[in-house]
């Protein structure tokens, strides 16, 4: 399949990057996923990769009908890949295809088991999981409601959790968001993920 020559083409030219880490920023809308990789990224002088989901309802000028969950697990891939020649030591990336899953779980029912598959395959060795304890922002075509902030913030949550991720608790203003943060990531690129493992949140 065209789907699974992609996977090891991606998986490939992700590979010649040595000594790369992977963080993700994973949360339920409006939770300042994208603001914090922006200013990590800064910080580390590195790169990061925005949420493919969100470029791809700009792009297609709806919401995703069911179908459109292997473009959507394809395109971020390829966007992963795209990434990693350009950052330095560490690549930020505002979501991941776990929150694929979930969404699609949300508004369809049920994931593909080979989406879910391919979400462990390019599991992160850490996770920032951004708290909805700041206010919701509207953002017409790309989030709901308060609401639904938090019923996807538990099942994120739950998500992490099923899947034991390396996960950090991100929450208070947007300075002690980064501090948490750069704290974790200090943490995570001299000890790898042990000290999460030794300290749960």
């Amino acid at each position: 399949m065209a789907w699974e020559a992609d996977q090891h083409k991606i998986k490939l030219a992700s590979a010649n990057i040595s000594g790369l880490h992977t963080v993700v920023l994973m949360g339920a809308e409006s939770t300042g996923k994208t603001t914090l990789a922006a200013a990590l990224a800064k910080h580390y002088k590195t790169a990061w990769a925005a949420e493919y989901l969100r470029l791809f309802v700009d792009t297609k000028g709806a919401l995703p009908e069911e179908s459109d969950v292997y473009a959507i697990a394809h395109g971020h891939l390829k966007l992963v890949a795209r990434m990693r020649p350009k950052a330095r030591r560490v690549l930020f990336v505002d979501t991941d295809l776990f929150t694929t899953c979930v969404y699609q779980r949300i508004y369809f029912g049920t994931c593909p088991s080979d989406i879910e598959k391919t979400a462990l395959r390019h599991r992160s060795g850490l996770y920032l999981f951004t708290e909805p304890d700041i206010p919701w922002e509207p953002d017409p075509g790309q989030r709901a409601s308060p609401e639904e902030r938090l019923r996807s913030h538990a099942l994120l949550r739950a998500e992490t959790e099923k899947h034991e991720l390396n996960t950090i608790s991100i929450k208070g203003t947007h300075t002690e968001r980064l501090n948490t943060a750069v704290a974790a990531v200090d943490q995570y690129l001299t000890y790898g993920t042990s000290f999460t493992r030794r300290n749960p949140t």
